[in-house]
């Protein structure tokens, strides 16, 4: 790779951590050629019936360390 991407690249990781998540999230939102007007509010309720199930004890809940390693022995398998 080279040429202008790799500058842009080179110059971009220079930047502190916010504002390459920024770049980021932005540059991923400029590929989206559709955007559902109503994925916000069906997000909300979704977050809002899963907290539901978790404080009535009806979600079963995995801690941390368990799906931690969970993605690194399948990412040691995909290699």
């Amino acid at each position: 790779m080279g040429g202008p991407v790799e500058d842009i690249l080179n110059d971009a990781m220079k930047m502190p951590p916010a504002d390459r998540a920024l770049l980021a999230e932005r540059l991923i939102r400029s590929l989206d050629e559709h955007v559902d007007p109503d994925a916000d509010a069906v997000w909300q309720d979704e977050v809002a019936r899963r907290w539901e199930q978790i404080q009535a004890g009806q979600a079963a809940l995995v801690p941390w360390e368990a799906v931690r390693e969970r993605i690194q022995g399948r990412l040691r398998g995909a290699r």
